[in-house]
């Protein structure tokens, strides 16, 4: 099991370019850029969420990945969750290989329940930019996330946009995370905590 920590922050749309020159600036690369496609599944009656648990697919350039996360907690933008991810051979989940990952007991438990029913929810799609961040000898993960978190209901295509910087914790301290957090904070106007996760908006977007 991975405890996955995190920063999100809510990113304008209007300050996009500042965030990248930042991290140029900061980093000494341009970033790399990569298109992510995801799809979240759940049952019908919504038992992962009831479970406070979330299931993707999610096609990189390099393949299929599925991941498996509990909601965890999150307050002032810093997300602390168990996560599950592994490859798959292509677009299907592979619910085995995860149950025999998932050593949270209630969360495994969940997923098992939840196998037979599980259908398309919704999809986020969006491109990454990405910067490896040295912070007082943590290492971050630095995004940009930029695109659009797509719901279809009774025929109806809701979108909500997706505009956000994610700063993940590789290796280190936590700390380094707040760091970076606070610093992003002088340099680039209007940014603001996030709490709400990808999955957590796509429940939202369905319910209207």
């Amino acid at each position: 099991m991975a405890m996955e920590r995190e920063i999100k922050l809510l990113l304008p749309a209007a300050q996009v370019k500042a965030a990248g020159q930042w991290f140029v600036a900061c980093t000494g690369n341009e970033g790399r850029a990569i298109k992510l496609s995801n799809i979240y599944f759940d049952t019908p009656q919504l038992k992962l969420a009831a479970s406070k648990s979330a299931l993707r697919l999610r096609h990189t350039p390099d393949g299929w990945l599925q991941t498996f996360k509990t909601v965890g907690s999150a307050a002032n933008g810093l997300h602390s969750r168990h996560e599950w991810e592994m490859p798959v051979a292509g677009e299907a989940l592979e619910i085995d290989a995860l149950l025999r990952e998932c050593d949270e007991p209630a969360a495994a438990q969940a997923l098992r329940e939840a196998a037979p029913q599980l259908i398309e929810l919704f999809r986020t799609d969006f491109t990454r930019t990405l910067w490896q961040v040295s912070v007082d000898g943590s290492e971050v993960e630095a995004a940009i996330d930029q695109g659009n978190v797509l719901a279809e209901v009774n025929g109806e295509l809701r979108r909500a946009p997706i505009s956000e910087i994610e700063l993940e914790l590789k290796s280190g301290d936590e700390a380094a995370l707040h760091a970076l957090s606070s610093e992003l904070g002088k340099q680039i106007a209007g940014l603001a905590p996030e709490n709400i996760s990808k999955a957590q908006r796509g429940y939202q977007l369905r319910a209207g």
